[in-house]
């Protein structure tokens, strides 16, 4: 009985011993992955380049649910889902090394090939050396639990009162000691490297001095900006706007090193400007509302924004391209940014007379790098899969017969103008206010449209005209408000707007693949009863 005590003993301390190796040799692996991406180019790190392969290989509807359930969390959860995954198959093959050393070894070897097949397969890849990164990684973690699983137990050796014997404790514990102290060295290396190269990027943002523009935007009415408690303030605060992409790391681009390319077929002068030919460009700034097409109805992935920027139609002229309407050749613009994304847009759309623009500011500041620093689009009208493209480095002309822009691949349809759409702010969904004059109020929105009425309904009754707020021009949203005398009980809120053309918002619901969402907007509110009756 205690022999067979101090054998499950025994084996449970190789389990723990195994699992802890595997543990440690990942870290080893990611922090030498990590040290030399920040040597090449940081979006080559192992974790960065799965992920990112992931987001590329998952349906749109299921990116759609991702977007939907952890908003701007999800590439959180995505890196974290990696991490754990990673974690538990390293425990896994520090087991495997117990019994068979080189077969745990090459384990780790095997998730180095993944990774570094994964940042060779990456639209933004630059060259072979982007294997680098996860091909040393995995030498350095198979090096370590080869090393440390040599130091183990056997499950199989004899056990003595005082556990397994003939293993190397003292040389067990001196190797793991070793080997984590130095990929902490190791990591605090690559970060440290990363952050003087993200410094750079963030020095050039911090010199930039944005000109006045030569076509200021009028100053927004207090007529159209309601105020309202619960409604959202007509310009969305930078740290409050939406933020969706597929980037795991955010580009840090260095301004000054940055360029842009226009070529391709009907660009009779190819042009290649720098940060500098822009900002001494002829700007204009414009208040415009961008939308996410994976807005749900209702949803929050809208906002209106400040922009400064150049003509994009300007720069195409310049370049010698013609719209489609006047025998260019070329029907789409593809934007490819710094991290390999690609969005098509309407050649016609950009060159119609609308305010698309190469943003080089939002809200009166140098754009955040979260929305596109040092260069992003902005196209009034369309939704941003098609015309939003941030980071910005290339735009070629060519043909929707002849390319298929990332979304476009995934499904998504080629040409995506934005839907009429209103939303109710407040109350909020299952709110209780008190009976009495109750605000209702909302935004509403048909970017290069303009809109020209909100009704709402309460339950099934009426729809009733609300108040506008004054349009401050066709490319922003419009805010509106109902006074509603609300008596007690449960009742359900409904919003719809008509936009200039005279199209009134559908009540068929769609879900936002493959161009938006359709339906009308509802809130469930309970009025509640004065105390003291019944």
């Amino acid at each position: 009985m205690t022999d067979n005590r101090a054998f499950n003993r025994a084996l449970l301390l190789c389990g723990a011993l195994a699992g802890a190796g595997g543990l440690l040799a990942a870290f080893c692996s990611l922090a030498v992955a990590e040290a030399v991406a920040a040597l090449t180019r940081t979006e080559a790190g192992p974790v960065v380049a799965v992920g990112g392969a992931s987001i590329d290989l998952t349906p749109a509807p299921v990116k759609d649910w991702a977007v939907r359930s952890f908003g701007t969390k999800d590439k959180l959860v995505l890196q974290a889902g990696i991490l754990s995954v990673l974690a538990l198959s390293a425990a896994a093959l520090g087991l495997l090394a117990l019994r068979r050393r080189l077969a745990g070894a090459l384990g780790v070897l095997a998730f180095g090939v993944i990774g570094a097949l994964a940042a060779l397969g990456r639209p933004d890849s630059a060259s072979w050396t982007d294997a680098l990164p996860s091909v040393a990684g995995a030498l350095a973690g198979a090096a370590v639990l080869y090393v440390l699983a040599g130091r183990l137990p056997s499950p199989g050796r004899a056990v003595t009162s005082h556990g397994p014997d003939g293993w190397d404790r003292r040389g067990f514990l001196l190797a793991a000691t070793a080997a984590a102290v130095g990929s902490a060295g190791v990591g605090a290396l690559g970060r440290g490297l990363t952050a003087a190269r993200t410094g750079d990027a963030a020095g050039s943002r911090a010199a930039v001095t944005l000109p006045a523009p030569g076509s200021p935007a009028p100053a927004i009415a207090s007529r159209a900006a309601l105020r309202l408690p619960g409604l959202p303030p007509f310009t969305t605060p930078a740290k409050d706007f939406y933020r969706v992409d597929t980037a795991l790391v955010v580009p840090r681009v260095d301004a000054t090193a940055w360029r842009l390319r226009i070529h391709g077929e009907g660009v009779t002068r190819p042009l290649t400007l720098t940060f500098r030919d822009l900002l001494e460009g002829d700007l204009i700034e414009r208040d415009i509302t961008l939308a996410c097409v994976s807005n749900e109805v209702g949803g929050p992935y809208v906002g209106t924004g400040r922009w400064i920027g150049v003509r994009l139609a300007d720069l195409l002229r310049r370049a010698g391209v013609r719209p489609p309407s006047r025998g260019g050749p070329a029907d789409q613009l593809v934007a490819r940014s710094v991290d390999g994304m690609t969005l098509g847009t309407p050649v016609e759309d950009v060159m119609d007379g609308r305010d698309a623009m190469l943003a080089v500011g939002m809200n009166g500041e140098p754009l955040p790098f979260d929305h596109g620093f040092p260069v992003r689009m902005v196209v009034p009208g369309l939704y941003g899969y098609v015309s939003a493209c941030k980071w910005v480095e290339d735009i070629e002309l060519t043909t929707f017969d002849a390319y298929d822009a990332y979304w476009v691949k995934r499904k998504w349809a080629r040409r995506a103008p934005v839907k009429t759409q209103s939303r109710i702010d407040t109350p909020k969904p299952f709110a209780r206010p008190a009976p009495g004059t109750v605000m209702i109020a909302g935004v509403a929105w048909a970017q290069h449209r303009g809109i020209d009425r909100v009704d709402v309904r309460v339950d099934d009754g009426p729809w009733r005209p609300a108040d506008l707020a004054a349009e401050h021009t066709t490319d922003t949203w419009r805010q509106w408000s109902l006074a509603w005398e609300a008596t007690p009980g449960t009742h359900t809120l409904t919003v719809r707007a008509t936009d200039r053309t005279g199209e009134t918002q559908t009540e068929q619901r769609a879900r936002t693949v493959p161009d938006g969402a359709t339906g009308r907007h509802s809130v469930v509110v309970t009025v509640t009863r004065p105390s003291g009756t019944r």
